[in-house]
């Protein structure tokens, strides 16, 4: 399998598929990266550690802070305690959310994801009236202004312009007398 192919492979998987958590597995959260493909992450138990990325995801997937990881334990790792499992994005996150599985340490991020937090309605906030369309008694009371001043004496704007010449060095001027 090539280079290209290989990383077009791990990407659709990454992004496609719903990830089954088996009973080693932790959720864990980035925290930061390390180098060398080592991530700072913290679990769902509250530990603090080290893993790393397997080769299969080095320069095909890429992490963030804050992202969501499954690690497997590593039994003798020292400094290196897991090794990244799989990357959780937004769709698993709340796939293994409504499974029941998703640590409640974590649930705060979770809520953030749904939908109803990303319309607003996980708040209650009201919608500020400067965002509505207007109503109709408002487009009624626009109507009746914009007729009051509509009403002007057709007279005077006439005298106005008779007074006032307009100049256009475009335009040909006729010859003075």
């Amino acid at each position: 399998m090539s280079a290209a192919t290989k990383k077009r492979y791990i990407t659709n998987k990454v992004g496609s598929e719903f990830y089954e958590l088996a009973e080693e597995d932790i959720i864990a959260q980035v925290r930061q990266s390390r180098g060398n493909n080592l991530h700072e992450v913290l679990d769902q138990n509250g530990d603090s550690y080290v893993v790393s990325m397997p080769t299969k995801f080095r320069k095909a997937v890429w992490l963030r802070r804050d992202q969501f990881v499954v690690v497997r334990p590593i039994a003798e790792g020292d400094k290196v305690k897991g090794e990244i499992e799989y990357i959780l994005d937004q769709d698993n996150v709340l796939y293994i959310r409504e499974l029941g599985k998703w640590p409640s340490c974590f649930e705060e991020h979770a809520l953030k994801m749904t939908r109803e937090a990303k319309r607003g309605k996980a708040n209650d906030k009201m919608i500020d009236d400067d965002m509505l369309p207007p109503s109709e008694s408002e487009e009624e009371d626009d109507e009746s202004e914009d007729e009051k001043e509509d009403t002007y004496d057709e007279d005077e704007e006439t005298d106005d312009e008779e007074e006032f010449d307009t100049y256009n060095p475009n335009r040909m001027q006729a010859p003075s007398k």
